[in-house]
């Protein structure tokens, strides 16, 4: 068993258990970021503190709920820095606020208007499946957010495809 191996130290069996788990975890940790860019770095982080305390880890058959704990743990913090860094920008925020309006432009994003629809989208999205039970969060962020197919979903769920389907449906 790969978390058996993982706890004895074999660095293979966790490269391993990483790829069978990492769009279920980044999906897991979108719906808390929204930012695809910051989750891949939360994601990151979490299978850092994964590696440096599986030795920690009792029952191999709580290793999802162990991930998901260690995952929640990487995102409060992630927040708690953020929000520490707000309060120290002070007056730098507004200063910055305006070179990413000019980059904005510069660049041919979406205006202000659009980005803002777009985002105020996002959110209400992410508010819905949050409020779903978990089994169907961790279904439809597979296949939607992360782009997982079928037969992915369900090897990483341990579900069939005839419950995966129904979840979907």
């Amino acid at each position: 068993m790969l978390v058996m191996r993982s706890v004895g130290g074999d660095r293979l069996a966790f490269e391993q258990l990483v790829q069978c788990t990492a769009r279920w975890l980044f999906a897991r940790i979108y719906l808390s970021v929204s930012d695809p860019h910051r989750c891949e770095d939360l994601v990151q982080e979490t299978y850092l503190r994964a590696w440096r305390s599986i030795a920690s880890l009792s029952d191999p058959n709580t290793f999802r709920g162990w991930l998901a704990a260690i995952a929640h743990g990487v995102v409060v913090d992630s927040i708690k820095h953020d929000l520490r860094l707000k309060r120290g920008a002070g007056a730098n925020e507004s200063s910055q606020h305006s070179q990413q309006q000019l980059l904005q432009v510069a660049d041919g994003a979406p205006s202000p208007v659009q980005s803002l629809e777009m985002s105020e989208r996002r959110a209400e999205v992410i508010e819905l499946l949050k409020s779903l039970p978990q089994e169907y969060q961790d279904v439809l962020s597979l296949r939607y957010i992360s782009g997982a197919d079928y037969q992915t979903i369900a090897k990483q769920l341990a579900i069939s495809n005839g419950s995966l389907r129904g979840l979907l449906n």
